[in-house]
């Protein structure tokens, strides 16, 4: 069985990796390659280049300084595929670069899928044919898009969303402080500013200001930034800028711990949203882009969120402070009014988690089998 996948960025290679155990348990001499990262690399996925290769961040001028080489690495990589086509193609996420490529392959006899659907549901509409051209099967992250999919005559399969089965129904708050050094009567604020290079530049000195002001009302407060390496020294430049160098606590990776062991994320709008959602914590959701980006993106919005717990729920569950919206100050307010209901309005935050505990069983399925199973469905003769 050979396998060819492009995952893109590291939520993209979170994904793949868990697919890719489902596919070697069906196929226990699997050869998969492509695009990926270290999740896939463990498995090993044969990466011909790294997932960060397609890590772009808004519409204007972030994509147009990487265009030409994003296109050239799609262009090898179709190129050699045709040349030696897989059983399959799996495009995970990453649809501006997927979906043209998918429909290449495709038009050539092999067999493309999609594992998760674009957010056709909430902006990009216009999408759907391009899907329906590119894409023999879509495996959907969550249980609504099947129907949506089916009624524009595309096949797809709900699997879950592969976050729900490895994060606790029941997070260990205590361990994760321990892990820290963090006491049990700590107020801890976790930071998560994008795992993205130009996320961090829009965000993260805004959310360290906010730190800032947040300290001055609750001097008591820690804070705690998870950060892979690569990003580092961008992280500590922003906390210099933010005026809290010595103030905040980064450690390398360990989101899911900084997670389980916070009482508020102050937090990037994107799949780590979801993965809060699921460890039951209260969050404050900000985004920030360049002013092109934000426009295009505005005009394309199709409903009134952004964050996914958010249009999980169909309600402003956590507050969202976007583009403009998103200042220090107003930063800082949201997530003091999360640390004051913890002691004022406990049942705030116990109805907060009921409602992402529900969430949670919803979106828990067995995402490698299901996807694993739906892949050998359109593989048979």
């Amino acid at each position: 069985m050979q396998a060819a996948l492009v995952a893109g960025e590291t939520s993209g290679d979170l994904l793949a990796g868990l697919l890719l155990d489902g596919l070697q348990q069906r196929w226990p001499g699997l050869h998969a390659a492509g695009i990926g990262g270290p999740q896939m690399v463990q498995r090993g996925f044969e990466a011909w280049w790294p997932h960060d290769k397609l890590a772009v961040h808004g519409f204007g001028w972030e994509v147009l300084r990487r265009y030409r080489e994003i296109v050239g690495i799609r262009s090898q990589l179709k190129t050699r595929l045709l040349q030696d086509p897989p059983d399959v193609f799996i495009g995970v996420d990453a649809p501006d670069f997927n979906l043209d490529l998918e429909a290449a392959l495709r038009a050539q006899g092999i067999k493309t899928v999609h594992f998760v659907c674009p957010s056709i549901w909430a902006w990009r509409p216009e999408r759907i044919e391009k899907i329906k051209r590119s894409v023999d099967h879509v495996l959907c992250i969550f249980p609504f898009e099947p129907a949506l999919l089916a009624a524009h005559g595309i096949a797809a399969t709900y699997v879950g969303h592969p976050l729900a089965n490895v994060i606790p129904l029941q997070p260990d708050r205590l361990a994760a402080r321990a892990r820290l050094g963090l006491s049990a009567q700590d107020a801890v604020v976790a930071i998560l500013p994008g795992s993205r290079a130009s996320e961090i530049a829009h965000l993260a000195a805004h959310f360290f200001k906010a730190a800032r002001l947040i300290r001055q009302a609750r001097p008591g407060t820690q804070f705690i930034v998870p950060v892979v390496p690569a990003r580092q020294a961008q992280m500590e430049a922003a906390l210099k800028a933010g005026g809290m160098v010595d103030q905040v606590q980064l450690v390398a990776g360990q989101s899911h711990t900084v997670l389980a062991a916070c009482d508020v994320a102050l937090i990037a709008s994107g799949t780590a949203t979801l993965e809060a959602a699921l460890f039951k914590r209260p969050m404050v959701i900000a985004y920030r882009m360049g002013c092109l980006s934000w426009q295009i993106m505005r005009r394309k919005k199709l409903q009134a969120w952004v964050g996914l717990p958010n249009i999980l729920c169909r309600d402003f569950v956590v507050p969202e402070l976007l583009q403009d919206a998103a200042t220090p100050h107003a930063l800082a307010h949201e997530v003091l009014q999360w640390l004051d209901a913890k002691a004022s309005q406990p049942e705030k935050i116990h109805a907060l988690e009921q409602r992402f505990c529900a969430l949670h069983a919803e979106l828990q399925r067995d995402t490698p089998q299901l996807a694993a199973h739906a892949i050998a469905q359109l593989l048979q003769p």
